[in-house]
């Protein structure tokens, strides 16, 4: 499905300069607004809608009548808690001033976290491999002001437009500390509203023994999956499973041998 650059319902002249670098860095068509609904604009476009206005980017996929944007999700109430207690830091040994790369980025929650722990002389990146959504998230990075104690963490995370694999195989072997993986769930949770507009364009992958082969060359510390309970991915590929009572999802850990 292609995507189409617009405003608001009532654009201004900066919302319009905005649209128009927006387009220029996407090489997407911008197309005027004329006071149209968002439904009426995907009828008339046959076209996803990315949507500049004064704050924030918004996403809308064909279909959906709820956009994407960025918003630092769980990771607004993770960090006013003890780091070292957060299941990512906890199951991944991840410390201050090491290198974290997250596959599966969505709206970037474990990244942040990551980032905050790892200070500035660590390094973040997250791999999303829908280029709009990429886009969405990076720039919610780098121009969110709501959450001052997390500005210069969201500053420090590098946003890769690419699928994890397709990036995995452009790394040395052993540069990278930790590397994350969360693929979206082979069993949809009801609970996770914040991630319904991205059902249709994200990217449904699931985990394959290339992915875990490449990420085993990559890693220097460890490899963690966050999985449905029910998943049989933690067994089949190797993880060490940790059991979370009475949640949906669960963690495992591949400790990488020097």
């Amino acid at each position: 499905m292609k995507t189409v650059v617009t405003t608001a319902y009532r654009p201004t002249s900066s919302t319009l300069e905005w649209a128009a670098r927006v387009s220029a860095d996407l090489s997407l068509l911008q197309v005027p607004r004329n006071k149209r609904s968002i439904d009426r604009m995907h009828g008339d476009e046959g076209a996803d809608l990315l949507v500049c206005l004064k704050e924030r980017l918004e996403f809308y996929p064909v279909g959906k009548k709820e956009p994407f944007f960025f918003h630092p999700n769980s990771a607004a109430f993770r960090t006013k808690r003890p780091l070292e207690q957060d299941p990512v830091i906890e199951v991944s040994g991840l410390q201050s001033g090491d290198s974290f790369l997250d596959c599966t980025l969505g709206l970037a929650s474990d990244s942040l976290v990551a980032s905050q722990h790892v200070g500035e002389k660590g390094q973040v990146l997250g791999c999303e491999s829908h280029p709009v959504l990429a886009y969405v998230v990076g720039q919610g990075l780098r121009t969110y002001k709501e959450m001052p104690h997390l500005i210069e963490a969201m500053k420090r995370i590098r946003v890769v437009s690419s699928d994890a694999v397709s990036f995995l195989k452009t790394l040395e072997s052993d540069s990278i500390d930790v590397i994350y993986m969360d693929p979206m769930f082979t069993e949809e949770i009801t609970e996770a509203s914040n991630f319904t507009p991205l059902r249709g364009p994200a990217d449904h992958g699931q985990l394959t023994e290339r992915w875990v082969a490449e990420a085993k060359r990559v890693a220097r510390k460890s490899i963690v999956l966050k999985a449905h309970f029910r998943s049989q991915d933690f067994e089949r590929f190797g993880f060490n499973r940790r059991v979370r009572p009475n949640t949906k999802f669960h963690y495992g850990v591949i400790l990488v041998t020097p």
